[in-house]
């Protein structure tokens, strides 16, 4: 069959964008290991990978469990001349819970905390039907656009690099100690890295179109099916 029959420019059937340039391009069903890159700026497109749907569930459950870690477990103790206190980033919130402070405080746990946890959820939501083969839940369309969404404001890897830089300001004053949930953000950093490195998108939204839900309202033109 001809590429030109098998596209549709009014919806964009059979086509994809590139979402570095937005180049378009003729969509083609690759293999798991094969990768489809941008022909003007070489990004890539498309890249499946074998069980990745499987592998993304566990890394979201992972992170989920990291992030529970990292808010009540000790993050750091300061001590000097004998004394100290050792704190937890859930415990740093409480503390400056009254006041001015509160919709800062709030902010920055919704940032780094809620986000995250909140964006884990919705990728599990999404693919584990798919990954059993099952068709994908109801609104697995709109949770994935969401996951995608929240994905820039996920402030868990620019906390860590900003503790760290405080706390070279600090030793000089007194010895620091980090806590376990120091160390779990720092996973939780890996976990995310690993997370991107399974995931394509184009894979995904393949898979729910396929099933037939609704993804961005392209399958539907003056009240026919695409």
């Amino acid at each position: 069959m001809d590429a030109r029959d098998r596209i549709d420019l009014t919806t964009g059937r059979g086509l994809m964008a590139c979402p570095r340039c937005d180049a378009l391009h003729v969509e083609e069903e690759l293999q798991p290991g094969e990768t489809a890159r941008c022909i003007r700026c070489g990004g890539v497109l498309a890249k499946p990978r074998g069980g990745a749907f499987t592998q993304l569930i566990a890394l979201s459950f992972t992170s989920m469990v990291l992030m529970m870690g990292a808010v009540f477990f000790p993050f750091l103790e300061i001590s000097r001349m004998g004394f100290g206190n050792a704190t937890s980033l859930f415990g740093v919130g409480m503390a400056f819970a009254d006041g001015v402070l509160l919709p800062l405080v709030l902010a920055v746990m919704v940032m780094i905390v809620g986000l995250p946890v909140l964006r884990a959820f919705l990728l599990v939501y999404t693919l584990t039907p798919l990954a059993q083969g099952r068709a994908p839940y109801r609104h697995a369309a709109r949770a994935f656009r969401w996951s995608e969404l929240m994905r820039p404001w996920s402030m868990a890897e620019i906390f860590v690099i900003g503790t760290a830089v405080a706390l070279i300001k600090v030793a000089g004053l007194a010895t620091v100690h980090l806590g376990p949930a120091f160390w779990a953000f720092c996973a939780l950093i890996l976990v995310n890295v690993a997370s991107r490195g399974f995931m394509c998108q184009t894979t995904i939204w393949d898979a729910i179109e396929d099933a037939g839900l609704p993804t961005d309202g392209r399958e539907m033109v003056e009240g026919r099916s695409a």
